[in-house]
């Protein structure tokens, strides 16, 4: 088969031949329709994270026709799986003709999805549903703010915030951007490139501070929204686009406040509870894929040829939304 393969530090992509992979007892194979890229596949490439010198299989998730079934995974996954099924999960090395699932991170694509779509949802919209819904505890009426809101995280953020009924504050240095996402039903946006936006955060939030703040950039925001938070509010950490992971902190704030500061890698999780989150999203969030309420926003779709375009889009740093590798739909 085909695939993608990564010089993690160099940041160069090749496309080689490599040998079908066969699924373990808890695993899936599928026939690869579409893919999506993440930022963090090209982190370390930015000096950030740590990586050995050899290529490595390339992507983080997928969407895919299931072509075989490990023993074991009718008794992890959270739905009933069959050959010919649509799913949808993370999948490290997707950007190839045939790539495997972990059985606990399998999702059922709706029957209303199309491959594209369902490309965009196993990393972006399951990370905004551990910060919004598990770990945010954000609820109607409340309020959210998302710096660094037009990457795929903060958009798909800024939807599942907005399926629950809150408002949402965004934050982006681009002009552009904010207009889109206004047009995509951001509630009040902000043009910042730094940690200049507090003032505006609280007079918006009625000097009151917002329930949850999700930081998309990195160290440079971190003390600007703990400033912005309200009484027992939540700082969600994703990423670190700004290459800072060391920053000073306000402990008697954090005290006084009763604030909360929790991140989202999956690094340490154990798959039970990687599980828990995924069947949670599966309840909650996919009926509003099937209604249309959640649609993934789309910048730009590449042929499977194309990955080292999408690259370089990504790292432009001009899109918005997610980029989409089109494998064989």
């Amino acid at each position: 088969m085909k695939a993608w393969m990564l010089d993690p530090v160099a940041q160069i992509l090749s496309l080689a031949e490599r040998a079908m992979p066969e699924p373990g007892p808890q695993q899936v194979l599928v026939k690869v329709k579409a893919a999506s890229l993440n930022r963090g596949e090209f982190l370390v490439g930015m000096g950030i994270g740590g990586a050995g010198s050899a290529s490595k299989p390339s992507g983080m998730e997928a969407a895919g026709e299931v072509v075989a079934i490990g023993e074991q995974v009718a008794q992890h996954a959270s739905c009933p799986i069959a050959i010919g099924d649509r799913i949808m999960g993370r999948a490290p090395g997707g950007f190839a003709e045939y790539a495997l699932l972990d059985a606990q991170d399998i999702l059922a694509i709706p029957s209303s999805m199309d491959w594209i779509d369902a490309a965009c949802v196993p990393i972006a919209y399951l990370v905004a549903y551990d910060m919004v819904v598990a770990g945010g505890e954000l609820q109607k009426g409340q309020s959210c703010l998302i710096t660094g809101a037009s990457s795929g995280v903060g958009v798909a953020s800024m939807q599942i915030a907005q399926v629950i009924g809150a408002r949402v504050i965004g934050t982006s240095s681009s002009q552009h951007k904010l207009d889109r996402l206004t047009s995509l039903g951001l509630d009040e946006a902000l043009l910042s490139r730094g940690p200049d936006f507090v003032q505006a955060v609280l007079e918006l939030s009625g000097h009151k501070g917002v329930e949850l703040a999700i930081n998309n950039v990195g160290g440079s925001v971190f003390e600007a929204c703990l400033q912005a938070l309200a009484y027992q509010g939540r700082l969600a950490l994703v990423g670190f686009v700004d290459g800072v992971k060391q920053t000073s902190i306000d402990l008697d704030r954090v005290h006084a406040q009763r604030l909360k500061i929790f991140g989202v890698s999956n690094k340490f999780r154990r798959a039970d509870q990687r599980a828990q989150t995924v069947s949670g999203f599966a309840k909650d969030m996919l009926p509003h894929f099937h209604s249309g309420k959640l649609k993934p926003v789309i910048e730009q779709i590449f042929d499977f040829e194309d990955l080292p375009k999408a690259q370089s889009a990504m790292q432009s740093n001009s899109h918005l939304g997610k980029l989409v590798l089109k494998v064989a739909c």
